[in-house]
Parts: structure tokens; sequence; C-alpha cells
């Protein structure tokens, strides 16, 4: 029996979107239907492509939150911690490396523990012996040159801890220079091998500095020993991963001179030694021998072959570099407010996902259900099973559109945030400008609503409304222009922090300034059923609009006020004098009257403003939260405990910040 298939299940990789993490997830599939892929990001990693989807699984290891639900739902026994950061050059923020390589592995290991497991391989580094790197056996003093290597070194310790002292299924695996098939084209190996494949030899550094090679399907086989066997002999061990043979970079270049017939000879000293090019770099992998029964048996010739067969299969070298994701891809997220939109959801998400697959960024569609009394739940439950794209809200009653928005900015986690209603008014195929735009450095971007397919008279009202709010408010409003927009993730953070309960976005979003820009739409009707809006919710929102942007009302009293007192002092006089010369005028109710209405009604209307500000005041003070959440779902994840809710938002704004 295979070592993969003593393995007990479920199985899970973390870091399965990297070199190592690649080879080793597509090895276990091979043989086994119980084992998951887990990555940081939301979209498929280039390597797991053609991997099954339901398998692959998204989860931030620095947070505990989003580490437990996965092992609550899945209980993993054997698991394999292959997450790393700061490896690269290009991976140089100090608190990530921290971060993904310390507290990841310590939120894993807790988590594992509380629930039980069977084996846990952590993969560590050559680097964590820094100079002290020419064939130091596992006991030799450390010397670690970068705080990647402090980073790995301090994980080892805990991993012998845990094993020694407390017993656990653990061990730490020290991977010498691993390469083969999956692996970065900017590494030594695949730039040597591609530039060999066209008859060429790439920029080099000193001849004499060695590594030591170990093809990726050799580190396999020890992972996968590590687990089966290595945890129960020897639980808390630190093996080198190594094959024992020190080889120079005269070496590597002559023997792929020879594999592919390379005539051109090698130009050393073109490319300046980095700061990581110690010139004796190998391991001693004795222990591994001896506790794993695992030695590397790929020759390096045979190795760089299978290397170049790969390359070649994969279509052709350039294709490789075209297919790298970058470390942190552009990220949108698009927040759709949904009231009686059952039937236009489905085509929403649609359409969506066209957009933003054209557009080939990472994106999140959260749906957020303002308690619609029609299927809107159903839907969007189906929707998140089928799409881990798709995370969907439910709110415990209605709130309105505004705190919708709210709700799901708040848990957005995009480079970009774009708002939508779900009624298909705002047409999703406009993201691509407003993308275009916000790539320009405009950090706010809106649709201006050049014209709708409604009545004549509803439109004027429309643009009447707009007209005038920009000539009452106290800030600059874009005419026109409605919730639709694309808003930078820090105007997003701006936003939040607003205290306000009854909020209005369009004016909100002109309140917080930053660079913005429009561009023009027409509007269609909704696809689908009828509007909640009517003429007298038009006015409601023409009064929260003015009333929360202007004291133009309050100042209309005060003039009004002067006025009148003005014309009533006028009258008096006048009444006065008429009287001193027509004595005999008879006293008439009429004026009486009219000054009556004139006086009382002004009062009233002076009432109204003033409740309509006082109202606004009591809102606020009150305090009550914009929203309240029934239940969160995330793919195949549903929250609707309070608790479980609150870590989940947790888990996003940490993942926003981030």
């Amino acid at each position: 029996m295979s070592d993969i298939r003593q393995l007990r299940g479920p199985i899970v990789v973390f870091g399965a979107g990297g070199f190592i993490g690649a080879n080793l997830y597509r090895r276990l599939l091979a043989e086994r239907r119980d084992c998951y892929a887990v990555t940081h990001q939301r979209h498929t990693p280039w390597r797991l492509n053609g991997t099954p989807a339901d398998r692959l699984l998204q989860c931030d290891v620095t947070d505990r939150y989003s580490v437990q639900r996965l092992f609550d739902t899945y209980r993993f026994q054997s698991i394999f911690f292959l997450s790393a950061y700061g490896a690269y050059s290009r991976q140089s923020e100090v608190s990530r490396i921290y971060d993904t390589n310390v507290t990841g592995l310590v939120n894993v290991i807790q988590v594992a523990q509380s629930e039980g497991f069977d084996a846990l391989v952590h993969a560590g580094s050559s680097s964590e012996y820094g100079t002290n790197s020419a064939g130091p056996k596992e006991e030799d003093p450390k010397r670690p040159n970068s705080h990647y290597a402090v980073s790995k070194l301090a994980t080892s310790q805990l991993i012998q801890y845990l094993g020694e002292q407390q017993g656990l299924p653990v061990i730490h695996l020290r991977y010498y220079s691993i390469y083969g098939p999956w692996e970065e084209s900017d590494r030594l190996v695949p730039r040597l091998v591609e530039s060999a494949l066209l008859g060429k030899l790439p920029r080099l550094v000193d001849p004499q500095i060695s590594r030591d090679f170990v093809y990726v399907d050799d580190a396999v086989d020890a992972t996968v020993a590590a687990a089966v066997r290595g945890v129960k002999i020897a639980p808390g061990a630190c093996l080198n991963i190594a094959s024992g043979k020190k080889t120079t970079l005269a070496d590597l270049v002559e023997i792929s001179r020879n594999v592919f017939s390379v005539e051109e000879l090698p130009q050393w000293g073109t490319m300046p030694n980095r700061n990581w090019d110690l010139k004796d770099w190998y391991g001693r992998p004795d222990r591994a021998k001896e506790i794993l029964q695992w030695s590397a048996k790929t020759e390096l010739s045979t190795g760089l072959q299978a290397t170049a067969n790969w390359i070649k299969g994969f279509g052709s070298t350039p294709i490789i570099r075209e297919t790298v994701d970058s470390e942190r891809p552009v990220r949108l997220s698009a927040v759709v407010a949904c009231y009686r939109d059952a039937e236009a959801i489905p085509l929403m998400h649609q359409r969506l996902t066209q957009v933003f697959r054209k557009l080939r960024v990472d994106y999140e569609i959260i749906f957020v259900n303002d308690c619609s009394p029609d299927g809107t739940s159903q839907v969007l439950e189906k929707l998140c099973a089928e799409d881990d794209h798709v995370l969907a809200i439910e709110h415990s009653r209605n709130f309105g559109s505004q705190s919708a928005f709210a709700s799901g900015m708040e848990i957005s986690t995009g480079h970009a945030v774009i708002l939508l209603d779900g009624d298909l008014q705002d047409p999703p195929e406009l993201i691509a400008e407003f993308f275009e735009k916000w790539r320009q450095g405009y950090e706010v971007v809106y649709g201006r609503r050049v014209r709708r397919e409604a009545s004549l008279l509803l439109q004027a009202c429309y643009k009447s409304f707009y007209r005038v709010f920009r000539l009452m408010a106290d800030i600059p409003i874009p005419l026109d222009a409605g919730d639709f927009s694309l808003l930078d993730a820090k105007v997003v953070r701006h936003l939040g922090t607003l205290p306000e309960t009854d909020q209005f976005l369009r004016g909100l979003r002109a309140w917080v300034g930053f660079k913005q820009t429009g561009v023009d739409y027409v509007r269609p009707d909704r696809m689908f059923g009828r509007s909640t809006n009517n003429w007298r919710k038009n006015f409601w929102w023409a009064r929260k609009a003015i009333f929360s942007f202007s004291f133009v009302p309050l100042e209309l009293l005060l003039y009004g006020g002067f006025g009148l007192t003005f014309l009533a002092f006028l009258g008096l006089i006048g009444q006065t004098v008429y009287r001193l010369y027509h004595p005999e005028m008879p006293h008439g109710i009429s004026t009486i009257i009219i000054l009556i209405l004139l006086f009382g009604g002004g009062n009233l209307l002076a009432i109204s403003i003033l409740g309509e500000y006082v109202g606004k005041v009591l809102e606020e003070t009150k305090r009550r939260p914009k929203f309240i959440r029934r239940a969160v779902r995330s793919g195949k994840f549903s929250y609707a405990k309070d608790e479980e809710i609150q870590g989940f938002v947790r888990s996003r704004r940490k993942n926003a910040n981030a």
C-alpha cells in the first residue's frame, strides 16, 4: 500500500496554491478523494486550474475564526501546512512574514488540537541555518540572516516543543532547493531550462555558488512519509529534506548544456550576487533517511529533463510568465441591495460574473437581502452553494437600501466596491467603464443618468429634484447621480466611520470628497415586477436628501419671518392711516381671516420644518444600529448565531485592512 493510501482522512493542504503545495495536492488527488486544497485567495490559483472546484477552500490562516470554521466543517485529520510568505525577494512585508508563518501555524495547530488530528507536517526551510549553511546537521547552530529565516526557525522550535513535550503528532521539514513542474518562472531552474530549450543560457552569478537540488516529486514523497511514519516515530523532529549533494552553479549549467545540447558558453558574473547567494549551501539528509526511510532518487539531469517536458507540455515558455498570478491581484466587491428582486438576482449574478471575468480581476458579489417577502432568500442560498464568489446577507427586517449598502460595504474586502440595486436598473456592464476610470486615478466613479426609461413627467421631476438639491446643498452634489457607483476601498472605510444612523449615501459620497467623476448611461426600466418606489416615497427621498445636507429651509424660515413681520408692520401703519382719513370704514372679517390663515399656515410650515430637523436629531441620539443581520452565507457556510456573524464580520474586516 502506498504512503498516500495510509493517510487518515480528511486530508488538507494549507498553501496548496504554492509550488510544493500544488504538487503535493495534485499527487494526493491522484489517489484520494477526501483531500482539500486551502489558499488565501478566493479565486483559483493558476497552479490549481483543472482541479475539482468543490475541494478548493479559502481561508486566512492568520485569523483564528477563519481556521475554526474550516475544521468545524471538515474535521481534518492529516494536515500539511505549507502556507508561507517571505521566501521571495518581492515578499518583503515584515509583519506579514510573521503573521503568516508563525501566527498562521499557531492558529491551525490550536484549532486542530481542540478538534483532534492524526498528523501535521510543517514546511520549513533550509534558510533557517542562515550563514551556517555548509552541510549542517539538524542539531547544529542556526544563524538566520533574514526575517523569513527567523520566522521559520521560530516555527521549528514550536513544532519541537509540541512534539517532544506535549506528544502531538507534528513534524518539521527543512526543504532545500526544490525544483520541478509548477515552479515560478523567475526562479533559477525554470529560467535556465527555458533558456536552454532555446539554445541559450540566462544571466548568471558566481559559478562557485552551490545548492542542494531536490526534485519536487522526491520532496512530495518525503512530505507524505513524514505524515505516515515521521510523526509516529519522532514527533517534534526537524528533518533536512536534501539530496546531500553539493552542486555548484557551474555543475548545474554544465549538466544543462549536456541535457539540452546547448553550445553557448556561460557568461559568469553577468548578474550580481544576491544576499542569499552563499557559496556553500547544501544539506545532510541522514536523519530523514533514518526516520522517514526516504532519500532523493531523481538525478539532476533527469529532473531537468522532466521540468523541460512539463514546460513544453504547458504550451510554450512565455505562457508561464503570463499565467503566474501577481502577489495581490486586483479585487472588486459588488454590493447588491435586494428587495423583491428574486427573479432578477440570477441574471444579475450572471452579468456581474461575465463582467468581472472579462476584466480579469478577483471578485466577490455580496447580495444583501433586505427582508424581501418573495423567494430572494432561497435564490441566494442556491447561488452561494454554487459559486464561492457569492456572499449573502439576510437582514432581520426591511431597513432600506441605504442600510443594505452599508451592511454590504462593512464586510467587503475589495480594492474597490461597486454599489448596485438588485432590480437590474443599474446595468452591470457599465462597471467596465467605472473600472477604467478607477485605474486612471479616480476614487469615486458614479453613474450619471442622462435619461430614464420612464414617463416624461417622472423624468422632469427627477431632473428638477437634483437641480434643486444641488442649489440648496452645503456641498457640490453631482447632477442625476444615484447610488450606482464604484468607491475606492479608502472611501468605503471613511464612509464606514461616519456615525449617522439615517444615511443618504449619494450625499455622503459627495461629502467625503476625493477625486470623483461620472459616467453617463441610460437608466432602464425595472426588468421584473413593479417598482417599489411611488410618488409618496420619492417625496420622502427628497426630504431625506435636503434635510440631511442643507440648512436652507431654516434660512428661508428666518427670511420669511422677517418678511412677514415687515408686512405686518406695514399693514398696521396702513390701517392706522386709512382709519384716520376714513373713520366710517367698517370692521371687516375677511381681513382677519386672511391674516389668521397667513400667519397660521406660516407657523405650521415653520414648525414642520423645525420638526424635520428635530426628528433627525432625535433619531441620531437614539444610536440605533443601521441594520441587524439575521444570517450570513458564504459558500458552503451559513452563520445564524450572533457570535458567528460577529466573528465572520471581524474576519472580513481584518482581510479588508490587510
